[in-house]
Formats: structure tokens, sequence, C-alpha cells
């Protein structure tokens, strides 16, 4: 009999960094209520900051109902497919009940710097003001808590990017999840950002993010992705600056979409997501679509990309 106090069941596995966002792909097929990539480890620079480092534990967190049953199994089935690609440890599974689930959240996610001017800080954490912008974060049911390497990479391209301010330079988020890349181009000086997702939950996780940050009247959301941007959703469909922070075969599908078509005269295409075994495809996809690499970020097996027409 289901214990009525219950309401989660966390669902974890440790993972080689460059395998987390698949693993979180899967999680996300079966996790209505939410994915968590989290750091087993930070290091410490010569500036007493902590670095997030380490393998990363990927959490999902299923329903405590009458179908949990079912969901693990079809869970199991899909990781037993991506294992048969590259090898996976067995999931450990912790009932919660809600307050149990919060404090998960909160317990393993910490402040992290990022590049030379970003702070990624936990909304419930309260430092000083002062020195690296702070982008203040509740994760809540979508991807973006600035650990995995693939969001770092932006973070860091974006931090040499934009030098200063300028309010008239606009930003695409394409598959914008918690609204953590968006906020921080703000942060750093970009006038307005546009984020959109598929997943109208990771939009109001963005929209709850760009209060918490007071950036509201600059950060505009909408569910949706690249056709929606180019059918005119917001009042502008071109921006200098166009990002997207997902898996190497959505960028791929993206690509021909029209993904390109929503970069500015001059302006540049930021990918990430691209593992390094991905990289030449990837490359054959931005050039066939008139693009050129002006620059490569890489942390362990992850790759991101900087390209210009």
């Amino acid at each position: 009999m289901m214990e009525e106090n219950l309401s989660w069941m966390d669902v974890k596995l440790l993972v080689k960094r460059e395998l987390a966002e698949a693993v979180a792909d899967v999680f996300s097929r079966f996790a209505p209520e939410g994915v968590m990539i989290e750091s087993t480890d930070v290091a410490v620079d010569a500036n007493g900051e902590e670095h997030a480092t380490g393998p990363l534990r990927v959490h999902a967190f299923l329903p405590f109902d009458s179908q949990l049953e079912d969901t693990r199994r079809k869970l199991e089935e899909a990781l037993w497919h991506l294992s048969v690609i590259h090898p996976l440890p067995t999931p450990e599974y912790t009932p919660l009940n809600e307050k149990d689930w919060i404090e998960t959240w909160k317990h393993h996610y910490r402040p992290i710097a990022i590049g030379k001017r970003l702070m990624i800080v936990p909304a419930w954490v309260d430092l000083p003001e002062g020195g690296r912008a702070q982008i203040r974060i509740e994760p809540g049911l979508a991807f973006g808590t600035g650990t995995h390497p693939t969001t770092q990479l932006c973070l860091e391209i974006l931090d040499g990017f934009i030098q200063e301010s300028n309010t008239f330079m606009d930003v695409f988020d394409v598959g914008c999840g918690s609204g953590i890349l968006s906020i921080a181009a703000l942060k750093l000086g970009a006038g307005r950002a546009f984020g959109v997702d598929v997943n109208h939950k990771a939009i109001e996780t963005a929209k709850k993010n760009a209060e918490i940050n007071d950036i509201t009247n600059r950060f505009h959301l909408a569910v949706g992705s690249v056709a929606e941007i180019r059918g005119g959703i917001f009042d502008v469909n071109h921006a200098p600056i166009v990002l997207a922070n997902i898996i190497a075969p959505i960028l791929k599908k993206l690509m021909f979409a029209g993904l390109g078509d929503i970069v500015a005269p001059g302006g540049v295409l930021i990918l990430s997501g691209i593992l390094e075994e991905q990289l030449v495809e990837m490359l054959r996809v931005l050039n066939a679509n008139g693009f050129f690499v002006r620059s490569k970020n890489q942390i362990d097996d992850w790759v991101a990309l900087v390209a210009s027409r």
C-alpha cells in the first residue's frame, strides 16, 4: 500500500560529465516535475571562488503514484538502450516527500563562479553585492543550474563576448530552460533577451528567475522554437546573438529549420551541447547553412561553437 506522505521517487545516476546531458534527456521523458544535474565536487581557485568539477549526478523526480512502477520500467528500458552505446551504472532510487524534494534541490546547489565576471547563485542564498554579476537561479522544473559543462561553456563565451552595456543588443535563447543564459547576457550588459522553449514548465521557471533577478521588463518569454520566432511571436525576429544550448541532434534539426535565419547580419550563433565525436557532423551542418566557425571552446568532451555567416 502506498504511503500517503511520499510524493516523489528520486532516481539518481552518477556519470561522467560527457554523459550527463544524454542521461538527462532520457530522464526528462519520464520526469514531468524536472531533472537536476549536480556537480559532485568543486575546486577552489586562487581567489577562493568555487568552480564545479568532477563527475555529475543526474536526478529525475518521478511522481509517487499508481503509475510509478510502469514509469520506472520504461525509464530503465530507455537507460538500457543508452547503455548499449555508453556503459552506465545502476540507478539509485530514493522515495521523497514534498519537503525532502525541495531540500534535495537546495542541499546540492551552491554558488559557482563562471568565467571572469559571473557568479551563479541559488535564489535562497544571500551573497554581498559587488565584484561578479550575480545570476540568481531557482532551478525549479527546468534545465540550467550552471553546473553542466554545456551551460558553463555558453556562460564563458557570453562573458567574453558582451564587453559593456549595450541597450541595443538583443539576444535570442532557443531552448532557454531555466533562463540562466538570457539572464547572464542581460546582467553582462545586453539590452533585451527573448527566450523560447517547447516545455511550458521551463517558461514558467524562467519567468520566476526573471523576477528574482529583477529583469522581467527586458526578458521576454514564449512557448515555442525557431518557427515561432520566425513567425513573429516577438516584436523582433533577428538578433546579433543567438544562443542554443541543446543536444547536437536537436541543434542539427534546428539549423535546417532556420536557426541561422534569426541571426542578424554580422551577428553570432553560439551553439553548445555538442560532444567532441559529433563535432565533424556539426561543422558540416553549419557549412551547409552558410556558417563558418569563429571559435571553439571545450570542457572535457563537450564543445561549444561561435559561428557566423
